[in-house]
């Protein structure tokens, strides 16, 4: 049963919709955090994102940022460098590191949360709460119909 006057889109039409619009949030996210002086890829911003919450292994922070393990691993290598994260020895397995934010890591996130805040305003401007709303569950929706049960 039909639900919508509206012509469909295509599979593909949508899909490029929904590539063209990942693409546009990680491009501004790029300037923006450029423009606030920060030297950040939006890989290594989803990395520090991920850490707020507290700290983590490489495998769900190469996920988060969808990196491959090794493509991680040299992402923290470089903001280890900068002092923003610390490998930590898990105290629950010896092979096992976790990752986590330094006070600076810390500070940087405080400021760069504030970028992210800007540009998700900017993505949502002209719509009323309710327009937001309903497009963050419809595209949760579309996530859970694409997502395999068990996943």
């Amino acid at each position: 049963m039909k639900t919508s006057s509206a012509p469909a889109c295509s599979g593909s039409t949508l899909g490029l919709l929904f590539r063209q619009v990942r693409d546009a949030m990680w491009a501004q996210m790029e300037r923006e955090l450029a423009a606030a002086g920060h030297e950040l890829t939006f890989s290594q911003y989803i990395t520090l994102k991920k850490l707020s919450d507290g700290s983590a292994g490489v495998t769900d922070l190469a996920r988060a940022a969808e990196l491959n393990p090794g493509a991680m691993t040299r992402l923290l290598d470089r903001l280890e460098a900068r002092g923003y994260v610390a490998r930590v020895a898990d105290p629950t397995d010896r092979r096992a590191l976790n990752i986590l934010l330094t006070d600076a890591g810390i500070a940087i996130w405080q400021d760069i949360n504030k970028c992210g805040q800007r540009v998700r305003e900017q993505a949502l401007s002209g719509m009323s709460d309710d327009e937001r709303n309903t497009l963050m569950r419809l595209l949760e929706q579309v996530r859970d119909n694409l997502t395999p049960s068990g996943s």
